[in-house]
């Protein structure tokens, strides 16, 4: 292998598959990074077995061939090289990576590529549901964080991904899931012309860990492609591709909880606030509120002929104080009480993306739902702590 490429693109390259790098694993190959040329282009893939990322830089290939590097050393040593062309030579014989950069060469001892595992890739993108890429990336930045980091409950710790066809448009509706059983984030899309194989089912799901989703929006950053999306069932892998990267994902076995049941379908009380202000005076509260009681109450009253209705905010710690805020809102019903665990509201209200929230309560035993003012894809619901 001989090719020369830019230092910003193989530095940018390496960030990308870096998080899938396997650095607690048994496997020693898992904590290297492959190199490997394909056509004009060197590839960079990473693989921990739970998720596998790809990516294609642009590069001057002289030589076809692959090794495996380890993974820290190789980004450490790229990402402090001056933007200049980078060189890299294997010597086949000793599996050893000369890299030369402006007047700095390093040999770096590396791994025979065929050891590396194979990361399934998207062999048909024209049989693949197709999305916006920043489409995509909000909703997964709206539902990921609800999912649980328990690793007992596997199910819990992935997203539900529910892809229901529309035969008659050629689109679909897709609707994103997840829970940590204390709250429940649900996100829908619909996608008017979305591409879908012919064969494809009416209606299919899988369960994607929240990390893999989580990696593939910071994948897509800010960028205006699109992004593919294919199951192998048989290979147990949810796979998601764009112009010049792949992250393959394997699939969580477990079922995922019947979540639509626990979502109210009335309310007694639906108040109207405005999302940054409330998202501060929850802020506020959270400093008052203990680690053994971590949760703030929220009080609405109804308003009338002389003013506006009102939430209430507060929170207090024995040891420390009590703060209470208050919020004008528009209130429609009879009022109430409910009490919230304080981080959780603070995430989302930050995942609302709306100037105004809607915030719908019963009784201070049932769940509240936040809900986008104006929007109607996507719902938080949290469930309620018993006040002392």
């Amino acid at each position: 292998m001989k090719l020369t490429c830019l230092q910003e693109h193989l530095r940018k390259g390496l960030t990308t598959v870096s998080r899938a790098v396997g650095t607690r694993s048994s496997l020693p190959i898992l904590s290297n990074v492959l190199l490997e040329t394909d056509g004009a282009r060197l590839k960079l893939a990473a693989n921990d077995l739970e998720i596998g990322i790809t990516c294609w830089i642009d590069a001057h290939i002289d030589e076809a061939g692959a090794v495996a590097l380890p993974a820290r050393l190789f980004n450490d040593i790229v990402s402090n090289l001056p933007p200049d062309d980078v060189h890299l030579t294997l010597d086949a014989r000793t599996q050893t990576v000369k890299l030369e950069c402006a007047r700095f060469t390093s040999h770096v001892k590396g791994r025979e590529a065929d050891e590396f595992p194979l990361i399934p890739t998207v062999t048909n993108r024209d049989a693949a549901l197709r999305l916006p890429a920043d489409l995509l990336r909000q909703s997964i930045e709206q539902v990921a964080f609800a999912a649980s980091n328990d690793d007992t409950r596997m199910a819990l710790k992935g997203v539900l991904i529910r892809v229901i066809k529309n035969n008659q448009s050629g689109g679909c509706t897709i609707k994103l899931s997840a829970t940590d059983s204390y709250r429940l984030a649900v996100r829908t899309i619909t996608v008017p012309e979305a591409t879908l194989p012919e064969e494809a089912p009416s209606a299919q799901e899988f369960l994607v860990s929240a990390r893999a989703l989580s990696e593939l929006a910071r994948i897509t950053g800010d960028s205006d492609e699109h992004v593919f999306i294919a199951v192998t069932p048989g290979e147990g892998h949810a796979l998601f591709c764009t112009e010049t990267t792949e992250l393959a994902s394997r699939l969580i076995g477990e079922k995922f909880p019947d979540f639509e049941r626990i979502i109210p379908t009335e309310h007694t009380t639906r108040t109207l606030v405005d999302t940054q202000a409330l998202l501060k005076a929850v802020k506020l509260a959270s400093f008052f509120a203990t680690a053994d009681q971590n949760f703030v109450k929220l009080t609405i009253e109804p308003g009338d002929e002389v003013g506006p209705g009102r939430m209430v905010i507060s929170a207090n710690a024995a040891e420390v104080g009590d703060n209470t805020g208050e919020l004008d809102g528009t209130v429609q019903g009879e009022g109430g009480q409910i009490a919230m665990n304080v981080k959780f509201m603070a995430e989302a209200l930050a995942a609302m993306g709306t100037s105004q929230v809607a915030l719908e309560i019963q009784t201070p035993d049932k769940p509240g739902v936040f809900k986008p003012v104006g929007h109607d894809d996507y719902i938080h619901l949290i469930m309620p702590i018993r006040m002392r």
